[in-house]
């Protein structure tokens, strides 16, 4: 799957894609489409775009499939490390910072559009956006993927402080709805995961059950 407009490798996987992160009070919630194409062929119908870093630390992926799957199979492997090394918990920023700093050192060879997120002991829930170029920035909400580009104004007009659970939930659904309607490199399902300090939920919306509309 890949993003923006970088044209993909010959025969390379891309998660065209509509990926969202939106903080509410309490918590943070993830979404994304399902749709992982290469070229016009759909080569997987429901792949699943938001990948765990740790147990409240979640990352959506949009660019190339192989890239960001490596950026996250690393930001693991390290986290674990680091959590081991300090006896506690990692923080979200810190998951972020590993994201970038690998997204920046390699970004002449990476295609890879991120998005961090989760809950900590220190911040609450936060989320982290981590764009082509590899920098990082700390964002009430964000969104990204081919998809974004199609809902920048539905999300500037929705989007308020201080969600409840469900409003963001509500929020990130019909957003990714509505992009997934637009853009011909997202669609098929959407998959939401939900972190707060009572860990963390997982939710599917089919198809025939978006929330398109008014």
């Amino acid at each position: 799957p890949r993003d923006m407009a970088t044209p993909a490798r010959d025969g390379e996987a891309a998660t065209g894609t509509t990926i969202m992160a939106c903080c509410f009070d309490g918590g943070v919630v993830m979404g994304a489409d399902s749709r992982v194409s290469t070229g016009t062929y759909i080569a997987n119908r429901v792949s699943d775009k938001v990948a765990a870093l740790h147990d409240s630390i979640f990352m959506c992926r949009s660019g190339s499939a192989a890239d960001t799957q490596a950026i996250s199979d690393y930001v693991r492997y390290y986290l674990a490390a680091h959590t081991t090394e300090v006896g506690r918990a990692p923080t979200v920023k810190t998951a972020a910072t590993l994201a970038r700093r690998i997204a920046y050192e390699n970004k002449d060879q990476l295609l890879a559009g991120i998005i961090v997120g989760g809950w900590d002991a220190v911040q609450g829930g936060s989320v982290y956006v981590v764009p082509l170029g590899g920098t990082m920035m700390q964002m009430p909400f964000a969104i990204g993927g081919s998809g974004s580009t199609y809902i920048y104004g539905h999300v500037d007009a929705q989007f308020k402080e201080g969600m409840s659970r469900q409003e963001a939930q509500n929020f990130v659904k019909k957003s990714i709805a509505h992009a997934m309607a637009r853009d011909g490199s997202s669609g098929g399902i959407i998959r939401l995961v939900t972190i707060d300090a009572n860990g963390t939920e997982r939710e599917y919306i089919p198809g025939d059950e978006l929330p398109y509309g008014p």
